[in-house]
């Protein structure tokens, strides 16, 4: 039986078929593309209708390669990128572009809607989260306010991944995970809020498609594409979801203990809860899983800018960088780092800067400062972690994803920071697999099959163990210190308005 698993992104799109039975990739196929250009700062657009083109591409690409199996395809999962806004007219046309997830327009009627329910404490004892400007709730006020023809001619309004999975369907429905990423669900009632959409707008509730179940289908694939495609009959197009919770079920985090750190130009750190975890300072975005659980997810800005940033710095390469911070001892002679390079989400920083801290003559040298930035960018990461610890979250393992996963040394520093053992997985795919195994996932459930997730899980995602890193106890309580300093210095700086 095999499954295709759709991953699209803000920078591409990539299609892989899944052989159930043995484990393997058979096909993948990825096709790039970027932005709108020429927009204001602040302002991040796609056209749709590149996302769908390429899932076009890639999937017949994928059906090339697998010659005369493609009719054994089961299903198809679609893992799309959080938060756009997709506006579709009466005849299910788009009107304009989506605003992306990094479009960071909204921020006024980010604050007109907290402020519209007395703060952000109010407002997430309403809905579970506080409002932030890549969601979907101001990017719709923001239409409301700035297109107004616009957003009166919408009559449906998607996120992106909904729409591919109109596009594939025919089917517009919203699935609790992605939808929980909108600031428009009551995470725990998992219902669409009406106090917030009657905020917005009186007739937003008619613009916004039935919210339901994750474990669902949302229908066969359309007959047109079926034809095109060569396929004898039409698979299963399953719910789908964000592309963080597709990535949970592509690392196998989809049981308690089982945390996804990801180490790419930013970074998120994201669990598996039973039971609906709400941060009450915000800082943990409290969302559904697409698994009908939960997902408490935290997003830092700065982990690879950083690291990316010395090295340009001193002219290094990748090689060069890992072998100064391997030459440096843990601690990087004093230096610490605040890597609030690009601002910083978590903590709230919107306006941060980056410091190095506790210079001196003796240790102001590069790999000090390469390696004090790589412990900056990781303990900022802890930052995260922690909160998890507060509200209840036991981590048991980290499961390593991005580019900086690949550096043994960072790896190691993960792991001291950290304080549990940390571990890559066999294969990156990452988001495609997690949607090609929902859609496996959910074929068992609408046919009445044996559907344990866990355990289908456990055929396809593989552990890297060569590249296993357990803690060290002298380390991980030198860093225990280094956090109370970065954690201190920035509660400071941030007080004194210097962050």
């Amino acid at each position: 039986m095999l499954y295709i698993g759709i991953d699209s992104g803000t920078q591409s799109t990539k299609s892989i078929v899944i052989d159930l039975e043995t484990g393997g990739i058979l096909a993948a196929f990825q096709q790039n593309y970027g932005l709108i250009p020429g927009l204001p700062d602040g302002h991040m657009e796609q056209d749709p209708r590149v996302w769908v083109d390429a899932v076009d591409k890639t999937i017949q690409a994928c059906l090339t390669q697998i010659g005369e199996r493609k009719d054994q395809i089961r299903a198809i999962g679609v893992s799309g990128q959080q938060h756009g806004l997709v506006v579709l007219n009466s005849s299910s046309q788009v009107i304009r572009p989506a605003k992306l997830w990094c479009d960071t327009s909204t921020a006024e009627q980010c604050k007109e809607i907290i402020e519209g329910f007395g703060g952000e404490t109010a407002l997430i004892k309403l809905i579970g989260n506080t409002m932030l400007p890549g969601w979907t709730a101001p990017k719709i006020l923001w239409l409301k306010q700035n297109e107004p023809e616009s957003f009166e001619a919408a009559d449906t309004i998607l996120l992106p991944h909904d729409y591919i999975n109109f596009w594939l369907s025919g089917e517009k429905r919203m699935e609790y995970g992605d939808a929980s990423g909108t600031g428009l669900l009551d995470i725990k009632a998992r219902q669409w809020c009406e106090p917030v959409l009657s905020f917005i707008d009186e007739g937003l509730i008619g613009k916004l498609p039935p919210v339901g179940s994750s474990r669902q289908a949302v229908g066969l694939l359309r007959e047109n594409l079926r034809a095109k495609w060569g396929l004898k009959s039409s698979p299963i197009i399953s719910a789908g979801g964000g592309d963080n919770m597709m990535g949970a079920i592509g690392t196998g985090n989809v049981s308690p203990g089982v945390v996804t750190a990801s180490l790419g130009t930013s970074g998120t750190v994201y669990a598996y809860s039973t039971e609906p975890v709400v941060d009450p300072q915000g800082e943990i975005a409290a969302f559904c899983d697409s698994t009908d659980k939960w997902l408490p997810l935290v997003c830092t800005m700065n982990v690879t800018v950083a690291t990316e940033q010395v090295r340009k710095m001193f002219g290094w390469d990748l090689n060069q960088l890992e072998a100064a911070i391997a030459e440096t001892p843990p601690g990087a002679a004093g230096a610490i780092f605040l890597p609030y390079l690009v601002g910083e989400r978590t903590p709230n920083l919107p306006n941060g800067v980056g410091v190095f801290h506790g210079l001196t003559t003796s240790n102001m040298a590069p790999a000090n400062l390469a390696r004090a930035a790589m412990e900056g960018v990781t303990l900022g990461l802890a930052y995260g972690l922690n909160r998890f610890r507060s509200l209840g979250i036991k981590p048991s393992e980290i499961r390593l994803t991005g580019g900086g996963s690949k550096s043994r040394i960072w790896r190691q520093i993960c792991a001291d920071i950290f304080r549990i053992p940390v571990v890559c997985l066999a294969t990156a795919e990452g988001a495609a697999l997690g949607a090609a195994m929902h859609g496996a996932w959910v074929d068992r459930l609408v046919n009445n099959k044996s559907a344990n997730l866990v355990q289908l899980l456990d055929a396809v995602v593989k552990l890297d163990e060569s590249s296993r890193a357990m803690p060290t106890a002298a380390t991980a309580s030198l860093y225990q210190d280094a956090y109370s300093r970065f954690k201190g210095l920035t509660q400071r700086l941030a007080s004194g308005g210097f962050l």
